[in-house]
């Protein structure tokens, strides 16, 4: 049974938590009772979700996180530790994107993507994960895409980004599930934030197309997902991924 009261008194960390989909589930797991810890590259905008959740009575740390550097990662996750004393759920969300043809894709370009979408699942997944092995429980959910089954012109870098994320949450499960650590993926279609509402004002008829309920997604569709994955409600689902897409992996 999916009991959100699993949640209160645990610890949550959020990576780019400052706006989109991280900060809309950093704003749902405190307001299901956790403590947490929101990271971005961005100080100024995390700190002003820490603020957010604070007025609504939630407990919340902001922190300052270049998920692509290892040094940065294990100081994240040793304060994260210091603050809170444990790490009951990790949402490896951090993430970029670059579109251009892949003719036209500098190799920079292609590091920064896979750096941050790619790289930076396994870094934090590693530090997070050898704690939560000792721990011998956790919960860690990467954000990976549709994109990473479904390959799409001018997203090389981020298609392939998003298929290593799913096949890393994979890998993680499996050496992680003798010590309770359950690890699973979601794999959204486009999400209607701030960040992606111009764009999409400009594709919406043609993403229309690849979404048979015949809407986008918006950030409370992944709600039940991702407090499913966060409670004991999953303690025996562990290396899948959750397509939130309307249908669109159907056809």
């Amino acid at each position: 049974m999916l009991r959100t009261e699993d949640l209160i008194g645990k610890t949550a960390l959020i990576t780019g938590g400052s706006k989109g989909i991280g900060k809309a589930i950093a704003m749902l797991l405190a307001g299901a009772g956790c403590s947490v810890a929101i990271a971005s590259r961005n100080l100024d905008e995390v700190s002003e979700v820490a603020r957010q959740i604070r007025e609504q009575g939630g407990n919340a740390l902001a922190l300052r996180t270049d998920v692509t550097q290892k040094k940065d990662v294990v100081a994240m996750v040793e304060e994260v530790i210091r603050e809170f004393s444990r790490i009951d759920v990790l949402i490896n969300n951090a993430g970029t994107n670059i579109r251009k043809p892949l003719l036209e894709l500098t190799e920079d370009e292609w590091d920064i993507v896979m750096g941050t979408n790619l790289k930076g699942v396994f870094l934090v997944g590693q530090q997070v994960g050898q704690f939560m092995v000792r721990q011998k429980k956790g919960k860690i959910i990467n954000v990976a895409s549709v994109a990473g089954v479904r390959g799409r012109p001018n997203l090389g870098a981020y298609c392939a980004s998003k298929g290593g994320v799913i096949q890393l949450t994979k890998v993680m499960a499996l050496e992680w599930a003798e010590h309770n650590v359950q690890v699973n993926a979601i794999a959204p279609t486009y999400i209607e934030t701030p960040l992606t509402s111009e764009y999409l004002k400009q594709v919406k008829d043609q993403v229309l197309k690849r979404i048979p309920v015949g809407r986008l997604g918006t950030t409370e569709d992944l709600e039940g997902v991702v407090l499913l994955l966060s409670t004991r409600a999953s303690d025996f689902i562990t290396g899948q991924t959750f397509f939130i897409d309307g249908g669109g992996t159907a056809f």
